[in-house]
């Protein structure tokens, strides 16, 4: 199976999935990935992370699977579930094929942050091992959306 590379689906400062506020994800008890503090800007668009179909949708998270099984889920802030959607637009369907890249939702972090909430966004490669995901950017760096997170071998 051909690497897969999975980019950044926000703007923003690399973390390291232990710093995520939440013990699912800093656990890393739903896969390996790497986190993102994003960029607080409004209408914030958030991007497929790779290529393939949207398996789960909803406001604050969604889950693209690849061609070949693979999937990657994207999680907008932690405990945004709360929010039932509010301040967070859909541009995609569930079911739909998606390109790496395509924006899926639109949301604005700092609203996020001044409700008290984190506004952090894991980015996990789904019941992958540790050893299979790379992480192409470190702790610490800021990357644009669009540019290359992981790579899951």
């Amino acid at each position: 199976m051909a690497a897969l590379t999975v980019l950044a689906p926000v703007t923003g400062q690399v973390l390291g999935l232990g710093e995520v506020p939440d013990p699912v994800f800093s656990a890393e008890l739903v896969g390996p990935g790497l986190a993102l503090d994003p960029s607080r800007e409004p209408r914030s668009q958030v991007l497929s992370p790779i290529a393939g179909t949207i398996a789960k949708l909803h406001p604050h998270a969604f889950v693209v699977q690849h061609d070949d099984g693979r999937a990657v889920l994207v999680h907008l802030g932690i405990d945004t579930v709360e929010l039932g959607g509010e301040g967070f637009t859909l541009h995609a369907a569930e079911g739909e094929q998606v390109g790496a890249g395509q924006v899926v939702v639109s949301w604005d972090p700092g609203v996020v942050a001044e409700g008290g909430r984190s506004p952090v966004c894991p980015v996990v490669g789904l019941e992958a091992t540790g050893d299979a995901v790379t992480r192409l950017a470190r702790p610490g760096d800021t990357v644009s959306a669009g540019e290359p997170l992981l790579s899951w071998a």
